[in-house]
């Protein structure tokens, strides 16, 4: 079932991706954490590696490659130990842009998806706002028409690339209260009337921007609104499938790589004359996670291959996102005590991502929504 996104092709594809991180991004880790922003220039760099056009269309200029070439980007940028740079990548290639490819116009894509995935253009999605996050349904920024225009007035809060993005896909209401009233539209942000606010200091995430924006009286073309007026929620909802599932794939990866580096510190560090990781103790705590490891990786493997091919995964994705979120809040912890003292300091990686990790069951729908999505799914009504 998965095998497909095991072949030749996407074995050299990880490797180039591999190499990429760990000659271009890892060594610049504690430069960039300590600056809080990566350097625009990733971006274009990666797009003209090919990196952020994976499974764009080859008519645009995209590799038009399956969700395989997608696993193997997001699990080799876990090696980068910028975790805010992974966001701002996954952002840009899995979170704000799909949904241009999936229902734009050519317009939308000429003009807003080539752009990014050349990394021409920085792009953001504006979903989150203080009263409204994964309740999508209290979303209050407006947008009016007035003659050919949309006249957009609210705020946002919680957006990644937010301080630099060109453009935004801007969710926004259009019409009645409720899930009926809501509409994606392409918004630029050299557009009179945007501001942006603070940028927010976050526990983690460091490398990566994360923003709030301020709409007023905002005008853009109504050619900006992205499929149909009005059906912005079941739009939302679909493109939330690809950002959890990305979570996942980058929890299941992030997870592996902690373990993998305590059990060679352990072999290194001693106590008591023998090495650390030989005490039973901590043994049995490897394997007990390598074992939840490998369910959660082929969980959310399941999950991509229903996502690759169009069919229903919004159960398998939000266990995936779940489960993995969860585990990789176990694993860190535990590698954390392993490392004692030193897992303390900034000159272990341990530490940044005990940081980081706590954001993967927050971010695009906490474990308790997931939960709540799959009460829904699997358990009687009543």
């Amino acid at each position: 079932m998965t095998e497909r996104f095991f072949t030749p092709d996407h074995a050299l594809f990880r490797k180039s991706v591999r190499d990429y991180v760990e000659q271009k991004l890892r060594p610049h880790a504690d430069e960039w954490e300590a600056a809080g922003l990566f350097p625009r220039e990733v971006f274009k760099e990666m797009g003209d590696l090919g990196f952020l056009g994976i499974r764009v269309p080859t008519e645009y200029g995209g590799s038009g490659l399956d969700y395989g070439f997608t696993l193997a980007f997001a699990e080799e940028l876990v090696r980068s130990t910028m975790a805010g740079l992974n966001m701002g990548m996954l952002v840009q290639t899995d979170m704000a842009t799909p949904i241009i490819w999936e229902i734009g116009t050519d317009y939308h894509k000429r003009n807003f998806g080539v752009p990014a995935m050349k990394g021409d253009a920085i792009a953001a999605l504006g979903v989150s706002e203080p009263n409204a996050g994964s309740d999508v349904a209290h979303i209050r920024t407006t947008a009016r028409r007035e003659g050919g225009d949309f006249v957009i007035n609210g705020s946002k809060t919680f957006i990644t690339n937010g301080t630099r993005a060109d453009f935004i896909t801007l969710a926004v209401r259009t019409g009645e209260e409720g899930y009926g009233g809501l509409s994606l539209l392409l918004f630029p942000t050299d557009t009179k009337g945007f501001k942006v606010g603070r940028a927010l200091r976050k526990v983690g995430n460091h490398t990566s921007d994360t923003a709030e924006l301020f709409f007023e009286d905002c005008r853009i073309p109504v050619a900006n609104l992205l499929g149909d007026e009005n059906a912005g929620f079941y739009y939302i909802m679909r493109n939330f499938q690809g950002e959890r599932l990305v979570a996942a794939v980058i929890a299941v990866a992030g997870a592996q790589k902690m373990i993998d580096e305590a059990i060679q510190y352990g072999q290194e560090r001693k106590a008591f004359g023998r090495p650390i990781g030989s005490f039973q103790v901590w043994k049995h705590k490897f394997v007990e996670h390598l074992t939840n490891i490998e369910a959660a990786r082929r969980l959310t493997y399941y999950a991509a291959d229903l996502f690759d091919r169009k069919e229903e995964a919004t159960g398998p994705v939000s266990m995936a996102k779940l489960f993995a979120g969860d585990l990789i809040q176990r694993v860190v912890y535990d590698c954390q005590q392993f490392h004692g003292g030193w897992g303390y300091v900034e000159e272990y990686p341990i530490a940044r991502a005990y940081r980081d990790v706590r954001l993967i069951t927050i971010g695009g729908g906490t474990s308790e929504i997931m939960k709540e999505i799959l009460t829904k799914i699997y358990l009687p009504s009543r």
